[in-house]
Order: C-alpha cells, then structure tokens, then sequence
C-alpha cells in the first residue's frame, strides 16, 4: 500500500504536503486554543508536521494515518526528533474508512478530502471518531478567482471550475452540512511557492542521483513545464485553507 511513486519523490525533502507554512500551521495551533491532553486524529498525516510539533507546542497527544510508506517513516521521525514520540504515534495504511478506537477531541483531514469522496463524505467519516463537541478540521482547495475558461481550471489540476468554490460558497457549504465555521487559516501566494517551488529542486536533485531510474522522463518533463503551469494558472487561481468546525 502507497501512494503513488512521483509524490514520494516530488515531495520527499517537504515536512508539510500542503501550502501552510510552518508559522501558520503553528498561528492555527494557537487559534485552535489546544490544551495539553487534548486527542487529535489525522487522516492523511502524511510526514506528521501537524501532529508532532502541536505535541511539542501544546501537549496534545494523536494518532496519524497515512498510505505514503516513506511520508510515515519520515513523521516516526520527525516525533523522535522533537521528543515527543511518547505522545503521537503514525500508522501506515489507508486512512479512507479508518475510526479510532476511542472518541478524539479533533479529527481532521488536512487535503485528502478524496479519502471520503470529498468534504461531506469526509465529515461524515471524521464525525464518526468524534467525541460530541468536538472539533473538526478540513484542508481544501477554494478558487482565489474563477479561473476564466475550463482549460485555465485543468491548469491548476483540476478536473474542470465545478471541481471547486470560491471561498464565501464553500464556508455556505459548510453551514449546509449541518457545521459552524469556528477557525480557518488560509494560504497565501508565498506558502504556494514554498509549497511547490520546493519540488524543483527536489526532482533536479533526484535527476542527478537515478539517472536509470524508470521515472526519469516523468521526472524530467515535471521539472520542465511545473514552473510555468503553475505560475500561470495555481499560483493565480486557486486558494486553499484548513477550516475548524463544530456540528450545530
């Protein structure tokens, strides 16, 4: 079980799999009020950034699922690096259909929405390891603007506009499902950077390590036309935050 091989390789050298940079994955640990004790479950921990530096800021403890073999090694890690492997623990498998074993006071999903077929289906999953009152955290994309043509949509890798909202819509969508919107940090257009940007050396890098590799043109073609693609279309068009929820 894993994940495709071109993410491990691409994002390899990344401890966060999502535009959020490090301070503001630490501004919303702080906005989130965590207490020490306090249960956190990520679905699609992936190198467990999330999960260990909110042990070490708050003392929480948690539980991280995540198919990327290399990604779960790297958070078992990165926990034994911060001191706190004591407290989160990271299992490797697949996080679609996982509930804990016990109620958690925060279950989140931070961009792997696909694990339940998109945010409701997602929810859905998540309430299902939530303690009543708790609270839920979602990473998902939103459009900055309506990208103008379909093609300028499926130049930020989506399959088309209808793919996402943009950022009023989607908080409505929320409050739809039943959820009061409690928190949210957003990207900005520098985590985008740090975010992808961070590929390209990763990939140049990798080039010159496995010139035999299989993975080479696909690497190489990556390398050559990701700048652009995403200065033209991602960078412009679309947005992406982790949003806290509480169900109404």
């Amino acid at each position: 079980m894993d994940i495709p091989r071109i993410f491990n390789i691409t994002e390899s050298a990344h401890r966060i799999h999502n535009p959020i940079t490090p301070d503001k994955l630490a501004s919303l640990g702080a906005a989130l009020r965590l207490e020490a004790g306090t249960q956190v479950l990520d679905l699609g921990s992936g190198s467990g950034e999330m999960l260990c530096t909110w042990a070490r800021d708050h003392g929480i403890v948690g539980t991280g699922v995540d198919m990327s073999q290399l990604f779960t090694e790297q958070a078992r890690q990165r926990a034994e690096a911060l001191g706190v492997a004591d407290r989160v623990s990271f299992i490797h498998g697949d996080a679609a259909g996982h509930v804990a074993h016990e109620p958690v006071d925060v279950a989140a999903c931070v961009g792997a929405t696909w694990i339940g077929g998109g945010v409701a289906g997602t929810l859905a999953l998540l309430a299902r390891s939530l303690r009543p009152g708790g609270m839920i955290l979602i990473g998902e994309p939103f459009w900055r603007q309506l990208p103008p043509t379909e093609a300028a949509a499926q130049g930020c890798l989506a399959h088309g506009i209808s793919d996402f909202q943009l950022l009023p819509q989607l908080l409505a969508s929320f409050g739809n499902l039943g959820y009061d919107v409690v928190e949210m940090m957003l990207a900005d257009q520098d985590g985008w950077d740090r975010y992808e940007a961070a590929k390209w050396l990763t990939m140049r890098h990798w080039l010159a390590a496995n010139p035999d590799d299989e993975l080479v043109p696909v690497v190489r073609a990556q390398l050559h036309n990701e700048p652009v693609r995403y200065a033209t279309y991602t960078r412009e068009y679309l947005g992406w935050g982790v949003f806290a929820l509480m169900q109404r």
